[in-house]
């Protein structure tokens, strides 16, 4: 296996809705947010997680070409086969013996706010939103039990930041034109959680690829024609 390139693609994450990626594992306060964001550590500025990132494309090409589990459990592909584009670009799941031997080609670095955004979040001109949502009482029609939601605002941009590696037998898969497919996926789709009820609604902007600039249209025309978007 030899390291043929490095594919680089940046640019940046428009919101076009707020924005919820949970922080988790936490204890709520009386009175306090259930439902916070994750923000970095030491300057309290939100962020997008490449983990939270990269799952989602996965996910969704996962699901774009019929790759989810059979279990019904909705556990990530682990066929391990050495033709199964999932597991070339991703990674194999699990760590059980596998036909396909190899290192993970995608890198996706975490998406800080772009500078703009950033000198905003410093100088106090950055609130996070608070959404709050209730269950509704089928009978009466009334809402009870509010729950507040922190959301980076609709408007706020992110930095992308992807690397993927081709290798001497990746050359024929076409592992680029398969990662652009999961972003006008994810475009389609939602990033974050709350997605099915508004939250995460996307676009990437300002792509360049090796300092190319380039777009999603083609891509999302090949789509179209698969009858996938």
């Amino acid at each position: 296996m030899k390291l043929d390139k490095i594919i680089t693609i940046s640019g940046r994450i428009h919101l076009h809705s707020g924005l919820h990626i949970g922080a988790g594992g936490g204890t709520m306060e009386i009175g306090g947010l259930d439902q916070p964001i994750i923000k970095h550590p030491l300057s309290s500025a939100p962020y997008i997680p490449g983990s939270s990132l990269k799952g989602k494309l996965r996910s969704l090409l996962e699901l774009a070409t019929g790759k989810l589990s059979a279990d019904g459990k909705g556990k990530p592909c682990d066929c391990r086969k050495a033709d199964c584009k999932i597991c070339r670009m991703f990674g194999p799941h699990s760590a059980e013996e596998r036909s396909y031997q190899g290192p993970t080609r995608l890198l996706v670095r975490d998406g800080n706010l772009t500078e703009k955004w950033k000198n905003k979040f410093q100088s106090g001109e950055l609130p996070m939103e608070f959404k709050y949502e209730n269950i509704i009482n089928r009978i009466s029609g009334t809402a009870k039990d509010p729950r507040p939601l922190e959301r980076v605002p609709a408007g706020v941009e992110f930095d992308l930041s992807m690397s993927l590696r081709i290798f001497d037998e990746d050359k024929t898969m076409n592992l680029r034109g398969f990662l652009l497919e999961g972003m006008v996926l994810m475009e389609a789709d939602a990033l974050g959680g709350c997605g099915s009820r508004g939250s995460g609604q996307i676009t990437f902007k300002g792509l360049q690829s090796d300092g190319e600039t380039f777009d999603l249209d083609p891509t999302r025309e090949t789509l179209r024609t698969n009858g996938v978007s």
